[in-house]
């Protein structure tokens, strides 16, 4: 019955089909518009009680974890596959009207008699290449339609899922290649390419990833290279920019995270990424400037300049989408753009940052814009934390530039809004995602809405470059119950440590890289200054704290210093904290006396001189208008995680 069940390669493909190909057996899965070809008894998923027997059945896998990952990563890449065709569009009319423009002064010429005779030995019809390969007749004035190449590299292909779902939901792919370096994936590739009829479309290639890709250092490349390895992605970083055209599209993935997020093996971090790995809460976003370092300077080495136009932490791996482009002048900045971190991470956990070089932004003789570069004066930060006294530990170099584009991520959410939810069954979590990550560059919620709906507009499909001198003034992010922790005190609510930091006038927001966390312009003096407000009027220590510890040194910071506001806006009484455990008899006179009130105001402590008035408005630190979206994925199911290397 199975057998009579089964149904030829040849079939039209299906979720949950039986396939019978020259003597096995497979089951057809389906994710997005594509099907691949699993044979029965592979398992989808890793059970950790399984033998290491068992697991060996798993030669080529399909990971359903990354389905998030190939989802955004179709509707990434078709976004920005818009703006490539209609560059090649726009360069080929212009093209065709220099070559009009000549035409018609050569008839000009001729009915004038100004030129001679042409030859007629040579070719009664002359043809010139245009600048993107393509041929276009000169002389005849006939017009033919013209379809813009769009090529894609799968270079680590397994069996050719990504390549599958590129060539069947981005309509304008004319191109697909997948390259595997194992024979049997390789044969795995050509079946699911025939199952699914892609035959015009899709190439399978036997080769090595690095050499494949330097093969095309002297020739036409690909428009998107994705490296998707299992681990780190640096060995193969050099030659993708090799292979990849101009103004075109790295994805890269790196699931290494204990080498670029943790700091237990950072002699590997330094010699795959060429920087020291961040220690403390932000050590994954630290990963991704450390991943965005390493695709610059391994560019910059060719005149080639890098554009993030989004960079994820996701789950247990990173994932980033980079424009590269031929951009001499823009390489200069790199070096403004790099910098290294001081971090207080055995201590009270605070860091300061310091770029490399500066870019100076000056006017040449014509008046024009232009940039001078100088070395930049340092070190910026002293061995020991201004802050608690503890030790600052060296991180980096890594990448000091915006993390995202603006226009591209509001292209891709306007893609969502047409994407198919039975394609695309993760787009709530990348629509979350999104919005997290737009609101860490414009510091709120971006879209506009009226009437407690979302306005919509049609965007052009160019993206905006974005400044190529641009740095991230305020990288990172801090954990309120990491600051708590610091000086002994009950942790804040979110939206009363975010009220008051907006109440003092500082912009606020979350990073997509962790639930809970706070990005802001405010300085660690000013963080420290609400903590310490945050002790005295609402969360009163009932121990002192020891002597020596980095809570103790912050405390007493505060205590040599005050400013003065009305009493009249005096929140409710609470125990007053110092750095000493307990308020001398002498001040406790002072209190009674009226003392330190003086014309209806009081005095207040404050932190190294920081001076503003505190106020936790849970209110004001609420965002009401942000939408409810899935912005942070808890494990969906048991044994969830990286799946083991194919074998």
């Amino acid at each position: 019955m199975a057998d009579a069940a089964a149904q030829t390669i040849d079939a039209v493909p299906q979720a949950g089909q039986h396939i019978s190909h020259e003597g096995k057996e497979y089951t057809t899965i389906k994710e997005g518009l594509a099907h691949i070809l699993v044979p029965h008894g592979v398992p989808t998923s890793t059970d950790p009680k399984l033998s290491k027997e068992e697991t060996q059945k798993q030669q080529v896998f399909y990971n359903p974890i990354q389905q998030f990952n190939r989802d955004l990563s179709v509707l990434a890449i078709k976004t920005f596959g818009e703006d490539s065709i209609r560059r090649k569009l726009n360069k080929h009319e212009q093209f065709r009207k220099k070559n009009e423009r000549k035409r018609q002064r050569a008839q000009a010429s001729r009915a004038a008699g100004d030129v001679a005779e042409p030859n007629t030995a040579g070719p009664s019809k002359k043809q010139k290449t245009a600048p993107d390969g393509s041929e276009e007749e000169v002389e005849s004035g006939e017009k033919t339609s013209w379809k813009p190449p769009f090529s894609i590299l799968d270079a680590l292909s397994a069996t050719g899922l990504r390549a599958l779902r590129y060539a069947k939901e981005i309509p304008f792919a004319t191109a697909v290649t997948a390259n595997d370096m194992s024979p049997k994936a390789v044969e795995s590739i050509k079946l699911n390419v025939k199952h699914n009829k892609l035959e015009d479309t899709v190439t399978a290639n036997t080769g090595n990833a690095i050499a494949y890709m330097y093969s095309f250092c002297d020739k036409k490349g690909y428009d998107v290279i994705d490296l998707d390895p299992y681990g780190t992605a640096a060995p193969f970083i050099d030659a993708a920019i090799q292979a990849v055209n101009d103004d075109g599209l790295l994805c890269v993935t790196c699931t290494d995270s204990a080498i670029f997020a943790s700091h237990g093996y950072l002699e590997k971090t330094y010699s795959q990424y060429g920087g020291l790995p961040f220690k403390g809460e932000p050590c994954h976003e630290g990963g991704l400037r450390l991943i965005l370092h390493a695709i610059a300077s391994s560019a910059g080495r060719y005149g080639m300049a890098i554009e993030p136009l989004l960079s994820l932490s996701i789950d247990y791996y990173i994932r980033v989408f980079v424009r590269v482009r031929k951009a001499p002048n823009d390489v200069k900045l790199l070096a403004g753009k790099t910098m290294l971190v001081y971090h207080c991470e055995s201590g009270c956990g605070a860091w300061s940052t310091q770029f490399l070089a500066r870019n100076k932004v000056t006017k040449n003789k014509n008046g024009d814009p232009m940039y001078k570069h100088g070395f930049a004066q340092g070190p910026s930060a002293d061995q020991h934390c201004e802050h608690c006294g503890h030790k600052t530990h060296l991180s980096g170099p890594m990448y000091g530039g915006p993390l995202h584009n603006v226009g591209f991520i509001e292209r891709v959410l306007a893609q969502l809004n047409e994407a198919d939810r039975q394609t695309y069954p993760t787009m709530d979590r990348i629509q979350g995602m999104l919005h997290t990550a737009l609101e860490e560059i414009t510091f709120g919620a971006k879209l506009e809405k009226s009437n407690g709906a979302q306005k919509t507009e049609v965007l052009d499909p160019l993206i905006p470059k974005a400044d190529p001198a641009e740095i991230d003034h305020h990288p990172f992010f801090f954990i309120p119950s990491a600051v708590a922790k610091v000086v002994h005190c009950s942790a804040p609510p979110l939206a009363a440590l975010r009220g008051a930091l907006r109440h003092a006038g500082f912009r606020v927001t979350m990073s997509h890289c962790k639930p809970g966390s706070i990005k802001t312009d405010a300085s660690w003096k000013d963080i420290w200054h609400v903590m310490l407000e945050w002790v005295r009027q609402r969360a009163p220590l009932k121990n002192p704290i020891k002597k020596g510890s980095p809570g103790h040194a912050i405390m007493e910071k505060a205590s040599g210093t005050c400013y003065t506001r009305s009493t009249a806006q005096e929140p409710a009484p609470a125990q007053a904290v110092s750095a000493d455990p307990a308020p001398t008899a002498q001040e406790d006179a002072e209190m009674a006396d009226g003392g330190s009130e003086t014309n209806g105001t009081k005095q207040l402590p404050a932190y190294l001189e920081t001076k503003f008035e505190v106020n936790f408005d849970e209110k004001l630190g609420r965002d009401h208008d942000r939408g409810k979206y899935v912005r942070y994925q808890l494990a969906p199911r048991e044994n969830w995680g990286p799946m083991a290397r194919a074998k």
